[in-house]
């Protein structure tokens, strides 16, 4: 968690998040040319274009940041997953290409989510990003199950213990962490393209009345 000491006024407020996309953009580009693991504080530091004391008015450690860089675009991404729409129970299409902008984001980013993702990795990540998935999965299978397919508000940040959302968010997060350790191996589109049937499925049953 980030350790921001700042200013409550709007210039403090407009201030920080500079800092804060000034460190992780810096970060982001580190990762691509080096491992986690190589990049000190230092490094981030000038390549930010700012001070190692500014950076620890943010953040403990360069650790800290990768989770806080992780975390902030990974939830953009979940926002997106797919679920059926009012117009139709399986919009493939929108589906698809929403499932392959999520795979090619992290393969855009694929040295810092296989840090963090992977075996010597980030608890916390993790955990957000399941708790995250479950929330909107939760959320859309059960707005299903109620007939409102209207749209999607964003989910709800603590759900009851469910057992489709918990199932679909860590298998997402399997597939995903497998698929980065490998290298990508597969194109982001086929990635999309084997992993829409297995949603499709969950909102199918949910829809025709399994119990969740």
């Amino acid at each position: 968690m980030a350790t921001t000491k700042n200013s409550n006024s709007p210039s403090g407020d407009r201030r920080v998040r500079r800092t804060h996309t000034a460190l992780a953009r810096a970060l982001i580009e580190l990762v691509e040319e080096r491992d986690l693991s190589r990049i000190t504080v230092a490094d981030v530091a000038e390549r930010a274009g700012v001070s190692r004391s500014t950076f620890y008015d943010h953040y403990r450690d360069v650790h800290e940041l990768a989770e806080a860089a992780c975390t902030a675009m990974i939830d953009g991404l979940i926002e997106s997953l797919p679920g059926p729409g009012p117009e139709t129970a399986d919009p493939e299409p929108e589906a698809t290409q929403s499932l392959e902008a999520f795979f090619a984001s992290l393969a855009g980013h694929a040295g810092l989510y296989r840090t963090l993702l992977g075996p010597q990795g980030s608890a916390r990540v993790v955990d957000h990003i399941r708790r995250r998935i479950a929330a909107t999965v939760y959320d859309r299978l059960h707005r299903i199950a109620a007939g409102d397919l209207a749209g999607y508000s964003s989910p709800p940040s603590d759900i009851p213990h469910d057992v489709p959302a918990a199932f679909t968010a860590g298998a997402l997060i399997g597939v995903a962490a497998d698929w980065l350790q490998r290298g990508c191996p597969r194109p982001p589109a086929e990635m999309a393209a084997l992993t829409w049937p297995l949603f499709s499925a969950l909102y199918r049953r949910v829809d025709a009345g399994t119990p969740t």
